[in-house]
């Protein structure tokens, strides 16, 4: 599947698909990690429509996994905070390397722009991977969403790690 994966920028045209990649990254993905009601709430904290990704492409440089001509996951920089915002991989695709690629294209678009070390805001799922490849763990933390408390890790890639 990844020798067909190609990595690119965002387009309008991937907010539908920006749309269900988060979805059922939260819902079948995060299954092992996070009850029903914790998986609800958080797909919920953004609107199921490609208006709100193409949105969010404009806040957040987005680069996608495409392969077969569909968006299969995508990673959002946050360019002034030095931040992966999201990471988010189909669940049938899931490990096996184009969230590892996502993200160190991503870590270094970070880094070619000033930035020496990236943070992120891992979920449970994510955290674990993470940590075997040089993150560093800086803490927990809570977010709400809907009224629901979801547990988060904060990361810390330093200056000289890389991110795969």
């Amino acid at each position: 599947m990844l020798e067909r994966t190609r990595f690119r920028q965002a387009l309008p045209r991937d907010a539908s698909d920006q749309a269900e990649v988060f979805h059922h990254a939260i819902m079948e993905g995060a299954a092992g990690r996070y009850t029903l009601a914790q998986r609800e709430a958080w797909a919920a904290s953004l609107p199921r429509t490609a208006e709100a990704w193409a949105a969010r492409q404009a806040l957040y440089p987005t680069l996608v996994a495409e392969c077969d001509g569909h968006c299969i996951g995508f990673c959002e920089r946050d360019m002034t905070a030095g931040r992966i915002e999201t990471l988010y991989v189909w669940p049938s695709v899931a490990r096996q390397g184009a969230g590892t690629r996502l993200l160190s294209l991503s870590v270094e678009a970070l880094r070619d722009s000033g930035f020496a070390a990236v943070s992120i805001e891992a979920s449970l799922v994510l955290a674990p991977a993470l940590s075997g490849r040089g993150w560093e763990t800086l803490g927990q933390e809570w977010v709400e969403r809907h009224g629901e408390r979801l547990p988060r890790v904060r990361m810390r890639l330093a200056p000289a790690a890389s991110a795969g």
